[in-house]
């Protein structure tokens, strides 16, 4: 017992002695981060506790893969993506979790196929790693275009909001101060990203560009192009405002009706895109040898089994079929 109890103090020393050197060497730049992403507290010299969930994420080592990810032009665009789907995560913990799903769900697809038959085969390992190396960046699609659909509902009141400000007499960092108090988010996190920045001492005009390269809306670009625009040859900057909110109001509002008019036609394209493949993992469960004389030879053409071969060409005329479809259905506004 006393053995446990002193190993177990020992380890929590040195979990504390890694996670002070861990942090000591940037203090500065983490409460830079803290303050540009708005998690800037009231207490100033408040450090960041240690503990054993955060040693993974604050070690020594992720922050150095960490900077050699983001010296990429790949590293750069999954930094952008991930503060596009405001996601308070690094590129190199994101190719974590992708690493982690593309190992993970094979291992678990292993394990059950000792219960169920039909996963023990080679075709649901791949599946399950090719599902597990996607599926983060699925998601972070999804989460990226969320957020953008929502920021686009809400920009024409918004902009609405600030040209009433003006004309109340307010000044233009005046109302996107008050646009960050009296709106919601994801509104009030981009424009309150962008107060922090000015305040940091980015020039205005950068700051709105960096704006619309995080959140990357068209109406959000023809909002900043008007007001630079204005702030170069002058005019009435609130009729400028009123304009551009009425044509996203209309904007949004085709673009609603032209998601009515091809909702059968898009869910057609995921019925030809997915179909076969969940027809052929059922098939697979109920009989799982049914797919075996795909895989074998003979038949053979050019060395490779014919099933393999017709298996292929098949897997390229659906997704053929399927980018064909949602070509035809993405109609821009």
């Amino acid at each position: 017992m006393i053995l446990v109890l002193a190993a177990t103090a020992a380890l929590a020393i040195l979990l504390i002695f890694l996670g002070l050197s861990a942090g000591r060497g940037s203090a500065m730049t983490a409460r830079l981060e803290r303050y540009g992403s708005g998690q800037e507290t009231s207490e100033p010299h408040k450090q960041p506790a240690a503990s054993g969930p955060n040693l993974i994420t604050s070690s020594a080592a992720l922050a150095s893969l960490n900077k050699v990810v983001e010296r990429r032009d790949w590293g750069a665009n999954l930094a952008r993506d991930l503060a596009r789907a405001d996601v308070a995560m690094k590129p190199s913990e994101f190719l974590a979790i992708r690493v982690a799903t593309f190992v993970g769900l094979p291992l678990l697809t292993f394990v059950l196929g000792l219960i169920v038959p039909g996963l023990r085969g080679p075709i649901a390992l791949v599946v399950a790693a090719v599902l597990g190396l996607f599926i983060p960046r699925f998601w972070l699609r999804r989460r990226i275009a969320k957020r953008l659909k929502a920021f686009n509902a809400a920009l024409a009141d918004t902009i609405t909001l600030i040209a009433n400000a003006l004309r109340a007499g307010s000044s233009f960092l005046q109302a996107i101060e008050m646009v960050v108090r009296e709106t919601q988010p994801p509104i009030s996190t981009e424009f309150g990203r962008l107060i922090r920045e000015v305040n940091l001492g980015l020039p205005f005009e950068q700051a709105l560009s960096n704006m619309v390269r995080r959140v990357k809306s068209d109406d959000l670009e023809l909002m900043v192009t008007a007001i630079s625009v204005q702030h170069q040859v002058g005019g009435n900057l609130a009729e400028i405002l009123d304009s551009i909110a009425f044509t996203i109001r209309e904007r949004v509002r085709i673009k609603g009706e032209i998601r009515t008019l091809t909702a059968q036609q898009k869910m057609s394209g995921y019925v030809v895109g997915f179909l076969p493949l969940g027809l052929m993992g059922v098939i697979s469960l109920i009989s799982p040898g049914f797919m075996t004389p795909m895989f074998q030879t003979p038949p053979a053409v050019a060395g490779l089994p014919a099933g393999m071969i017709i298996l292929s060409v098949g897997a390229v005329m659906m997704i053929m079929g399927f980018a064909i479809i949602r070509r035809i259905v993405d109609i821009e506004v």
